[in-house]
């Protein structure tokens, strides 16, 4: 009898831990992923309100990106495990205002739920904070923008794409009079096509949020593509630099239509197998298996998001030694635009290149230590609303990674963005 007693309790187990496995599954498997992410979250913030979410909801939303919206899976390869730096970063110090800060106070002052610093390929210091694990998928916002800008270069390596010097009307010869007739490629990933494009993250009617409600519903590549087709022109092409997500994700959808295949599999076939990503991503699509979206939508883990910037730091360079990006292109990504709007007191050499940020101490920066102003000398920084970053500095060989909830998308430059490459000056002198 207790025998008996005893195997009903063990299959009892049994079926509650299948039964249980399978709901996880079927939530993840939804994604095909081969190992599901953690923390699993069982409520899942309105995704209508993503410009607004509170605190909490931002945690929760930006780790199940991948669950929130539809998306296709790039497959991970045959990784290697990143190894500890010979000399781990203990501390590092920034001061500003008169205020010395250190590591513990940044992250609390950048809500930081993920860090990673890698020197020399090593890992120097790693943070997952907010119940984040080393599966967790957490979403790029628009860093997913240089990543697509990597894949721009490769199709150029691979000759789908002849040069950035052509005409968008190319690729899509639908837009042939509208206003991104006489755009080219060089334009639209310098954000200076000209094409009016409203990316104010508080306004409500802004064309930023417009597309954000485009992603809240069905059709969504419609309706995104309806918008974008609709803008009018605002200046001559390559004379005005202005951010435009609508014009990244149109360069997305020019690399889907050169290369043939949604930015996932081609992120797959030419960059995340053959580099060696350590798991699997997901990329937000517009429509499932036939289009990805440009602006944003990239998911991985903390880890891949290092390996990634360390793919960028060796210039497209393959663990066998094959370099994929065109010779020359990290540095090109890195001349920033000397369009009007781009160059400033702040930054005189520009503010941006190929989706890639100049957001080195400013020049005109007071109340900071000096020493800082010249360690991210052409530092190239992918950026994300509410804090998301790769920050790729070739001359300290470092790549730093960061996760944040940051209360507003796009605080003043004073704030948080600045704080940032504070930090990040004082970690590049701290692993000297």
């Amino acid at each position: 009898m207790k025998n008996k007693t005893l195997n009903r309790s063990l299959l009892a187990a049994l079926v509650a831990s299948s039964l249980f496995s399978s709901a996880v599954m079927a939530d993840c498997g939804g994604m095909d992923l081969n190992h599901c992410p953690a923390p699993f979250d069982a409520q899942l913030p309105d995704t209508h309100k993503m410009l607004t979410w509170s605190q909490t909801d931002r945690i929760v939303g930006f780790r199940n990106d991948y669950r929130n919206y539809t998306g296709d899976v790039f497959r991970h390869g045959h990784a290697t495990p990143l190894a500890t730096a010979e000399k781990p970063l203990t501390d590092a110090h920034y001061q500003v205002n008169g205020t010395t800060y250190n590591l513990r106070d940044y992250l609390k002052r950048q809500n930081v739920s993920g860090m990673l610093v890698l020197k020399d390929g090593k890992v120097a210091w790693k943070y997952l904070g907010e119940g984040n694990t080393d599966t967790t998928l957490w979403t790029s916002r628009s860093v997913g923008k240089s990543v697509v800008s990597a894949l721009v270069g490769v199709a150029i390596k691979e000759g789908k794409i002849h040069s950035v010097d052509d005409l968008i009307t190319q690729y899509e010869p639908d837009l042939k009079g509208t206003a991104w007739d006489g755009v080219t490629l060089k334009q639209l990933i310098t954000h200076t096509s000209g094409v009016a494009w409203n990316e104010d993250y508080t306004n409500p009617t802004s064309d930023f949020a417009k597309l954000t409600e485009c992603e809240a519903t069905s059709g969504t590549y419609d309706c995104v593509r309806n918008l974008v087709k609709g803008l009018h022109r605002a200046h001559p092409a390559g004379e005005n630099w202005s951010y435009s997500s609508g014009g990244a994700w149109l360069l997305g959808d020019v690399l889907e239509r050169a290369t043939g295949m949604t930015l996932a599999a081609y992120l797959e076939k030419s960059i995340w197998q053959p580099y060696g990503m350590a798991n699997d991503g997901v990329w937000h699509a517009y429509s499932k298996g036939q289009h990805d979206v440009g602006a944003h939508g990239f998911n991985a883990t903390l880890e891949d998001w290092g390996r990634f910037g360390e793919f960028i730091l060796h210039n497209g360079t393959l663990p066998n030694g094959k370099q994929i990006l065109p010779e020359g292109w990290v540095q090109e990504s890195s001349d920033w635009t000397q369009a009007k709007g781009s160059v400033s007191n702040a930054h005189p050499n520009g503010l941006y290149g190929y989706q890639w940020w100049n957001n080195e101490v400013p020049a005109n920066a007071s109340g900071v230590e000096p020493k800082v102003q010249a360690s991210l000398k052409g530092s190239l920084w992918a950026l994300g609303i509410f804090g998301q970053m790769i920050m790729v500095n070739q001359k300290e060989n470092l790549t730093i990674v960061q996760w944040s909830t940051w209360p507003q998308a796009e605080p003043s430059f004073s704030a948080q963005p600045l704080e940032a490459s504070l930090m990040f000056s004082a970690i590049a002198n701290a692993l000297r």
